[in-house]
């Protein structure tokens, strides 16, 4: 066993061994990490920056110690002086291999930067958001009505808008006098009102009219990515829309990893939640200045998150959420300033709502995603799968509804996978292979032509072919099973097996070449055993939290499914349908709901009324614990199948007919298929 230190970079789960000694930017380079550089690492360019983390780390199998990586240099040292680094980075191209290191690669150094897909869905909603403007005169002060300034535009507020009371904090109030005289005594305020019915409380006063617009964030916080809209609060509109990798990462690509990583490093908890919010000032400056607007006319945000991005966000500790019985501090909706949060990018009285929890593994997110789908009001039985590295899922109708999440892990998303990236440009995100000649054809992210178009090497020479995201390796995956190339069990064919030179050895099993640029100092892109290994994890578990909710339900079929979450927007059904990932139904009756859960977000932002309809809801879901439900293990182990191992796939089979073939075995019968050998007696 090599005794040279274990390099591990996160987000892509890339490793290798090292000697001491070794540049991070060579070590990246070698183990074919996104990690840019220009200058070539001479330290000129700054493109190399990275963050490494230090403690312990279950996940990995690994404890980062203090001196896992060499002293900060002088070349560093310059650099900060004169530009400046982030706490806590360094430059990859100066900084040694000295230990055992976890190195985390900011989205800002990735030569492919991540592209979030988390696109507003379009949406109807009625405009009744709880921050609004008020246009008021106030009676000028004197010497015969001692009355204080607040108190007559309080009065002012009850005349002119029968609004009663009001309440403002110290810093409303010290810039209170200076802006009533500038405008003269004709001032605009912004009311926040509580749907609880609380006062209105006063966060921004304006001279004179203001016409400058008042916006509010609809934030989707994601294990993986984080997703905002900038909502316009007089029309609705979505003025903008960023979103922006999770730092979190870097602590564990899982929420269980997150946990892990609080429980063991005294601290954790605090580091995670530090990370976070200073990611969110980031995004919040971000799309301020892509609207063109100034961050102080955000008022107003809302949040939907899992119960441990919830804890994590609040700064509470989630240690609680890893065992038994999983208790959320609270599963509340909750009103609170965003500078109780630290979130002070946006305007310094800004409120934040944070939509409630249904249980314990069951967060915000997903009672966003029933706000936005509504599935206690369809008239048929509908199932809600909001696919991401922690899946939630909803089943029901007007009679009952079901809730549980299943740990996909981050397969789908492109990680843990040999050729895996994050969806971005260059990526392949749509697979087709040949059922008779076995060859593939390809789209990568960024380019409309397939692989074996006219033009298709021109159109993607800037971009390259880098890797294969979470929506491509489902599609290959399940190409591969109808091309006959996969059995059931998920074993890949060898060629002699297959009848094509592209199953390829690899150790004691096989691998399917998607893409080999390997002559030209490209990529040597192929789908591995370990590879279906992963996604079959990620599709069982998925496919088990859906059959626990129909067992509870007393149902073997669902009327109609809908794939919501960014990357549900981008699976196709079909496909999807033939791994296994959901149960059979009309390919028809298998639709995408786009970002539900982000969908949601901006309800609830744009209409208060709505808060108080999703408060009432979560209380009436039935919270299903797939965690200590014994039959999800059983559900798990019969989905490893693909599709499945004794469920009937009936609508599947309408559209598609799968090869019967079974590679568990040394020899082959061509390309016909893989059938057993009948031993001689």
């Amino acid at each position: 066993m090599s005794k040279d230190p274990l390099v591990i970079f996160t987000p892509s789960g890339k490793r290798g061994h090292f000697p001491v000694g070794t540049p991070v930017l060579t070590a990246a380079r070698q183990l074919g990490v996104d990690l840019d550089s220009v200058c070539g690492g001479r330290g000129i360019c700054s493109k190399c920056q990275i963050t490494p983390s230090y403690g312990a780390f279950p996940k990995h199998g690994v404890t980062v110690r203090e001196g896992a990586l060499s002293d900060w240099n002088a070349v560093e040292q310059r650099y900060d002086d004169k530009r400046g680094l982030k706490p806590g980075r360094r430059l990859g191209c100066q900084a040694q291999v000295q230990g055992d290191i976890v190195i985390d690669v900011p989205p800002e150094s990735q030569v492919h930067r991540q592209v979030v897909r988390k696109a507003a869905s379009a949406r109807a909603i009625v405009m009744d958001p709880a921050t609004r403007l008020y246009f008021v005169e106030v009676e000028e002060p004197d010497m015969h009505s001692p009355t204080g300034d607040l108190e007559r535009l309080e009065r002012a507020l009850k005349t002119q808008w029968e609004i009663p009371e009001i309440r403002a904090d110290l810093s409303l109030l010290a810039k209170l006098q200076p802006t009533l005289r500038k405008g003269n005594w004709r001032v605009t305020v912004a009311l926040h009102r509580d749907h609880t019915g609380a006062a209105p409380r006063v966060t921004e006063i304006w001279p004179g009219l203001h016409e400058g617009g008042l916006y509010g964030l609809a934030i989707d916080l994601g294990s993986t990515t984080i997703a905002a809209h900038l909502t316009d609060l007089d029309t609705g509109a979505v003025v903008a829309s960023s979103g922006l990798m999770n730092p979190q990462i870097r602590f564990g690509e899982d929420l269980m990893s997150r946990v892990s990583y609080a429980m063991m490093n005294p601290g954790g908890d605090a580091e995670m939640t530090t990370a976070v919010r200073a990611a969110l000032n980031e995004l919040t400056r971000e799309i301020a200045r892509e609207a063109g607007i100034d961050a102080t006319l955000i008022v107003e945000t809302v949040f939907v998150c899992n119960p441990v991005m919830h804890h994590l966000l609040l700064g509470l500790d989630p240690v609680e959420l890893g065992q038994a019985p999983f208790a959320l501090a609270t599963s509340d909706s909750l009103t609170l300033p965003a500078r109780d949060l630290d979130l002070d990018a946006m305007n310094p009285r800004a409120q934040v709502y944070v939509l409630p929890c249904i249980a314990g593994h069951v967060g915000a997110d997903a009672a966003a995603v029933a706000l936005s789908e509504e599935p206690g009001k369809s008239d048929d039985l509908v199932l809600i799968v909001d696919v991401g590295t922690n899946a939630e899922l909803l089943l029901g109708d007007k009679r009952r509804v079901l809730a549980c999440s299943s740990p996909t892990g981050p397969a789908f998303e492109g990680a843990q996978i040999s050729s895996g990236q994050r969806a971005a440009p260059g990526a392949i995100e749509r697979v087709q292979i040949d059922p008779v000649t076995k060859e593939p054809r390809f789209q990568v992210i960024g380019c409309e032509l397939w692989s074996d178009e006219q033009g298709f090497d021109a159109a993607t020479a800037a971009t390259g072919i880098t890797g294969i995201c979470g929506s491509g390796i489902i599609e290959a995956v399940a190409e591969l099973r109808v091309a006959g190339l996969l059995d059931p069990s998920g074993l890949i064919g060898s060629a002699e097996q297959t009848g094509t030179p592209r199953c390829v050895p690899e150790g004691r099993t096989h691998a399917y070449l998607l893409h080999d640029a390997s002559a030209e100092g490209g990529p040597r892109i192929t789908v591995t055993q370990g590879d279906i290994r992963a996604i079959q994890l990620a599709k069982s578990a998925l496919y088990a939290g859906a059959r626990l909710l129909m067992d509870e339900m007393g149902v073997d079929k669902v009327d109609r499914v809908v794939l919501a979450g960014a990357f549900g927007a981008h699976i196709s059904t079909k496909h999807a349908m033939v791994l296994g990932m959901i149960p059979d139904a009309p390919l028809a009756k298998v639709t995408s709901a786009g970002n539900a859960a982000g969908t949601g977000a901006r309800i609830a932002l744009c209409n208060i009324a709505a808060r108080a309809e999703i408060e009432r809801v979560v209380r009436e879901i039935t919270k299903v614990e797939t965690a200590i439900e014994p039959r999800f293990q059983e559900h798990f182990v019969a989905a490893n199948a693909i599709p499945h191992a004794t469920d009937p796939f009936p609508e599947l089979s309408r559209v598609v007919t799968l090869p019967q073939v079974s590679f568990n075995t040394g020899g082959g019968d061509g390309a016909g298929g893989g059938r057993r050998r009948r031993r001689r007696g």
